[in-house]
């Protein structure tokens, strides 16, 4: 019995201390990432600061769309798949990683968090960061019919406009 309740306040410890950050294995009930050859179509979407053209796209479910993302700014900016509850929490994440350093206001610094006992990236399937002057690629299925929102998720980027539509219909 007193190795059971040790295990599960163990257990209950570590989820609390983990950093937000640290969480993997995201699941998107709107669809999944895609290799680019399995698009059907290019989608180019420029990011000037504060700003993305085209500011709505519409998608019909099922079908695969290669995000073309053209970082015309002078500052480093995020292209997030997901809907405003989504982006709020991610809004969180990113203000982390920018308060510890690993984010600039024109690109993303290596750091090294393993001594730390955590390890902060930007790797989540739905997101890429784009540095200005340059260009990345997002290629996803849409599997349901869904309202969903483009958005910048570094500090202030959202608040400040840059966010767009993106309506997936049957």
């Amino acid at each position: 019995m007193f190795l059971r309740k040790t295990a599960a306040l163990t257990a209950c410890m570590l989820a609390l201390s983990s950093p937000v950050w640290a969480l993997e294995g995201h699941t998107y009930d709107f669809g999944q990432p895609a290799s680019a050859a399995k698009a059907s179509r290019s989608v180019e979407v420029v990011m000037g600061d504060m700003s993305f053209t085209p500011k709505t796209i519409d998608i019909k479910a099922g079908e695969t769309v290669r995000f073309v993302l053209v970082n015309k700014g002078q500052l480093l900016h995020e292209f997030n798949l997901g809907d405003a509850a989504m982006h709020a929490r991610h809004q969180q994440q990113m203000l982390q990683m920018q308060q510890s350093g690993m984010l600039t206001p024109t690109g993303v610094k290596a750091m090294d968090h393993g001594a730390m006992g955590h390890d902060m990236k930007h790797d989540d399937p739905n997101s890429v960061l784009v540095e200005p002057g340059k260009t990345a690629e997002l290629t996803w299925t849409f599997n349901k019919a869904t309202n969903l929102e483009f958005a910048c998720n570094i500090p202030g980027h959202y608040q400040a406009g840059m966010v767009g539509k993106l309506t997936v219909s049957q």
